[in-house]
């Protein structure tokens, strides 16, 4: 079978700039033994106009010990949400990190002072029993393996998580479901010379769908659904010629293995 043209396209050169640039020298290929996690908030309709939630950190848990066992994620959208603007499938991002392969037995989602409910126009702050402050806690025991990408689904379910008391309060009694499943699967393998980077894309019919920059000779890319993908490679070193590899199979949920590729001048 012969290469696809697509290898040598425009859009694939300017993808191989903008890798370059955004890919940091000092990336290694220990870096492959993560699997990659992105947690998102959604709601459920509620007859309220506004249901505001101040949302501080989000931490997860590998242990058994939920006292001292959390890690917050490497990067967190800390602000209040509209969570009422979140309905009908809509999500927002919270918050992602890399994760080492194991198993996430909890995830807490920490809030802050500053939450409140809008009810025909009128605000009223949403007070936190104490025993919540520290964060809500919530089970998740999901297996994590390398190379995967995660999505964690918060489905904040307002309707239920907000108390109206007979003295006209509102309690934050935060009730979540939390979903997490793997997004589509991977594709990774090894390029030779390995002493320069190559850019490594995966391309189905005239599109390139992602892409990446070799550490060491090793590349890994993730978050692609199942399907049939050609591979281009794209040496830095121009007096190597680049190269494809057709029929590469990616099923959701697995790390597909790709034989070597030896670039040739």
């Amino acid at each position: 079978m012969k290469p696809r043209k697509t290898v040598l396209t425009l859009s694939m050169l300017t993808l191989s700039v903008v890798l370059f640039f955004a890919c940091s020298k000092n990336e290694t290929s220990s870096e492959n033994t993560k699997a990659h996690l992105d947690v998102y908030l959604t709601d459920d309709p509620v007859n309220y106009d506004s249901v505001i939630i101040d949302v501080r950190d989000v931490k997860i848990n590998y242990s058994t010990d939920t006292a001292n066992g959390w890690k917050s994620l490497s990067q967190v959208n800390a602000r209040p949400y509209d969570i009422l603007r979140l309905v009908n499938d809509k999500d927002t991002i919270l918050g992602k990190t890399d994760l080492d392969s194991g198993r996430i037995e909890q995830i807490r989602l920490v809030l802050g002072p500053n939450n409140y409910v809008v009810v025909n126009g009128q605000t009223y702050k949403l007070e936190t029993p104490s025993a919540e402050q520290s964060g809500l806690k919530i089970n998740l025991h999901q297996g994590v393996s390398a190379g995967l990408l995660y999505k964690l689904l918060l489905d904040f379910d307002a309707a239920r998580s907000i108390v109206k008391t007979g003295n006209g309060k509102y309690i934050l009694k935060p009730v979540i479901r939390a979903t997490m499943q793997a997004q589509g699967g991977s594709v990774k393998g090894y390029v030779l010379p390995n002493t320069f980077s190559t850019s490594v894309f995966a391309i189905q019919g005239p599109d390139t769908i992602a892409g990446t920059i070799t550490a060491n000779g090793s590349y890994w890319i993730k978050g692609l659904t199942g399907g049939t993908y050609t591979l281009g490679f794209r040496p830095s070193d121009t007096t190597y010629k680049p190269q494809s590899k057709t029929g590469i199979v990616v099923t959701n949920n697995t790390v597909t293995t790709v034989d070597t590729v030896k670039l040739v001048h």
